[in-house]
C-alpha cells in the first residue's frame, strides 16, 4: 500500500519506460513524415485530438473508479478478517472453560498461520512458508497434503472446537456464535480469492492504449507548425501522463499482485498476531510491519 510520502521519481519512470519509448518513436516518425510528405498530409484540425482526448478522459475515469473499487474492496474484506480474527478470541476466552487454555493457545495459533498463509497465496507466494513457527509437526504433515493451506488450517480450528462441544468444555449456544465466526471468516477468505481470480478484461487495456497511440498521431500532426524542440517532448509529456493515470488503474485492480500499490496484508496480519499474542498474554509479541519506503507490505 502506498503510504503519504514522496514516491521516487525513478519508480515513477519505470513504469510506463516502455511505453514511453514507442511514444519517442511514433512522435519522431510522424514528425519526419508529415515534414517530409507536407503537400500530400492534409492539416488535421485539433478537434480530432481534442474529441480522442476527452474520449480517453472518459474512459481512464471509469477504470479508474472501478479498479479502485475492486481494490478498496480487498481492503474491506481484510478489515473484517481484523474484527473477525479480535471476536474469535474474545469468545473463546468468554465461552470456553479456563481449563482448556492450551486448546485455546492452539487455535489462536493456527488462526496467525491462517492470516499470513492466505496473504501469501494469494500473493502467488507458498502458502506454506513460515506454518512451522505456530504449527506442531503432526499438523504440518496434514496441511501438506492440502492444495488450500488456509482452508487447511481452517478445517483444523473447527475440529478443535468441535472437541471443545464434545468434552462440555463449551455449551450449544457459545458453540454456535463460534462457528458463526468461523463461518465469516470463512467467507472472507472466499471474497478474496474471487477477486484474484476474476481478471479485469484485458481487451479493455489494449483498446485503451490504441486510443492513446491514436490520440498521440493526431495530435502531432495537429501540432506540425512547432519547432520540434518542442513538439516531441510536449507529446511525450502528454502521453506520459495518460500512461501512467492508465497504469495506476492497473495495479489497483489486482490488490495481491505483491506491489506496491498492493492492500497491505502482511502489516494487517501483523496487526491481528500482535492482537490476538496480546489478548492471551503470550511472548515473544511482535513489533508491528515496518514500511518499505514509500509502500507498506
Amino acid at each position: 500500500m502506498l503510504l503519504d510520502k514522496k514516491i521516487p521519481f525513478k519508480y515513477i519512470i519505470s513504469k510506463i519506460k516502455v511505453e514511453l519509448i514507442y511514444i519517442l518513436l511514433i512522435a519522431l516518425a510522424v514528425n519526419y513524415i508529415t515534414r517530409a510528405y507536407v503537400n500530400v498530409i492534409p492539416a488535421i484540425p485539433f478537434v480530432i485530438p481534442t474529441f480522442l482526448g476527452t474520449a480517453m478522459s472518459v474512459i481512464l475515469s471509469f477504470k479508474l473508479s472501478q479498479s479502485y473499487d475492486r481494490w478498496w474492496e480487498a481492503r474491506k474484506i481484510w478489515g473484517g478478517i481484523v474484527n473477525d480474527s479480535r471476536n474469535l478470541i474474545l469468545q473463546l476466552q468468554a465461552f470456553v472453560d479456563d481449563g482448556a487454555n492450551e486448546e485455546i493457545r492452539k487455535i489462536a495459533l493456527r488462526h496467525i498461520s491462517w492470516c499470513y498463509s492466505l496473504g501469501q497465496g494469494l500473493r502467488g507466494l507458498d502458502a506454506a512458508a513460515g506454518l512451522e513457527k505456530n504449527i506442531a509437526e503432526e499438523e504440518l504433515r496434514y496441511l501438506q497434503s492440502q492444495t488450500n493451506k488456509p482452508l487447511g488450517l481452517l478445517q483444523l480450528n473447527t475440529r478443535s472446537l468441535r472437541k471443545l462441544k464434545e468434552n462440555n468444555q463449551v455449551d450449544q449456544y457459545s458453540y454456535v456464535q463460534l462457528n458463526r465466526t468461523m463461518t465469516s471468516l470463512i467467507n472472507y477468505m472466499g471474497m478474496a480469492e474471487r477477486i484474484k481470480s476474476t481478471i479485469f478484461p484485458v481487451t479493455y487495456r489494449l483498446f485503451l492504449h490504441m486510443i492513446i497511440y491514436v490520440f498521440i498521431v493526431t495530435l502531432s500532426i495537429a501540432l506540425r507548425d512547432l519547432e520540434n524542440y518542442i513538439e516531441i517532448p510536449l507529446l511525450v509529456v502528454i502521453a506520459a501522463f495518460f500512461f501512467l493515470i492508465e497504469r495506476t488503474a492497473t495495479h489497483l485492480q489486482d490488490p495481491f499482485s505483491n506491489k506496491p500499490t498492493d492492500t497491505a496484508i502482511t502489516a494487517i496480519a501483523r496487526t491481528i498476531e500482535i492482537n490476538i499474542r496480546q489478548l492471551l498474554a503470550m511472548d515473544n509479541v511482535p513489533e508491528p510491519q515496518q514500511p518499505d519506503g514509500f509502500f507498506l507490505n
